[in-house]
């Protein structure tokens, strides 16, 4: 696996010697500039993952940098740490205000540095990975999730959210309002999971209007009934008052054949380890499947909970 790259742009030798012994040891690849314009130089050759920003050196300044990176389309996601000193509060502020992500304030220990560069990475790496529509866990995320859990022995109830008609609501509304709908149904996700779930509880968008939620055993139900209630009441105000009053829209289907879809409802597949030892996430994703199928041939919304045994 490579390591990240890091470049330090900071005019002072001792500082530089400092960061990249430390960050060395962590297993980090450090580059250093000793101004602005040098940093800003390297950056395209480089493509660090992380830059470490002093502010205050001859010529370009630290904020003339940020500034720069933030206004360049191809730098304003590169995160940023800048370097300030213990009695300027202006520096940090401003920096932020600029599109800095983080700052660490001179002196600083080893311990503060590695902590801040992990962390700003960490978090960087899941915004990037997050769906752009909804801000939730991708499928990388909700797979390290659920084999994390799995291998520390938590006690999980898996929830996978599925919306029934969704395809015949977007090829009669349209993109935008099918976009609506899934922002819609991670509202009432949330919402769900914040009254009736667990401060731990995870909640990821695998794509398109397929949702999961990790919760525990104790938990899972009450979450499944709000969700349920709270979709069928909101999904109706995205239908026109015509469709409303029919409870149904009229589209083709896959075979080009005219037919009517109901009102849009929501599937929920819910499966624990209650009593089926899982060793991934992808055995969890099976069962899951096998109970979803059964669930979406339901009329109406519906949760249903995988019963089998070992």
């Amino acid at each position: 696996m490579f390591s990240k790259k890091i470049l330090v742009i900071e005019d002072s030798e001792f500082m530089q010697s400092m960061i990249r012994d430390i960050l060395t040891k962590e297993g980090y690849e450090v580059y250093s500039a000793y101004s602005g314009e040098e940093g800003l130089d390297k950056i395209s050759s480089i493509k660090p993952a992380l830059i470490i920003l002093d502010i205050v050196m001859p010529g370009m300044s630290g904020f003339d940098v940020c500034r720069i990176l933030r206004a360049d389309e191809s730098n304003n996601l590169t995160p940023i740490i800048i370097l300030t000193s213990q009695v300027s509060e202006d520096d940090k502020l401003i920096g932020l205000e600029l599109g800095a992500d983080d700052y660490i304030i001179k002196p600083f220990n080893s311990r503060e540095l590695v902590s801040r560069v992990r962390n700003t990475l960490v978090r960087i790496e899941r915004n990037r990975s997050a769906n752009p529509l909804t801000g939730l866990c991708g499928n990388v995320e909700i797979q390290s999730e659920l084999n994390y859990r799995l291998a520390n022995k938590k006690k999980i109830a898996v929830i996978y959210c599925d919306l029934d008609n969704f395809k015949a609501f977007n090829d009669v509304y349209g993109f935008v309002r099918g976009d609506s709908v899934i922002k819609l149904t991670a509202d009432i996700i949330r919402d769900a999971v914040q009254f009736e779930g667990n401060r731990d509880d995870f909640i990821g968008h695998i794509g398109g209007d397929d949702f999961v939620i990790i919760t525990s055993w104790d938990k899972y139900e009450n979450i499944c009934k709000m969700i349920i209630e709270d979709f069928d009441k909101k999904i109706l105000f995205l239908y026109n008052e015509e469709d409303r009053k029919k409870g149904y829209i009229s589209t083709k289907n896959r075979l080009g054949q005219l037919r009517n879809f109901p009102i849009m409802t929501i599937s929920l597949a819910v499966t624990t380890n209650e009593k089926r030892n899982y060793e991934s996430a992808l055995e969890i994703a099976e069962v899951a499947a096998e109970v979803k199928k059964y669930v979406k041939n339901l009329d109406g919304s519906n949760y249903m909970k995988d019963r089998r045994g070992c």
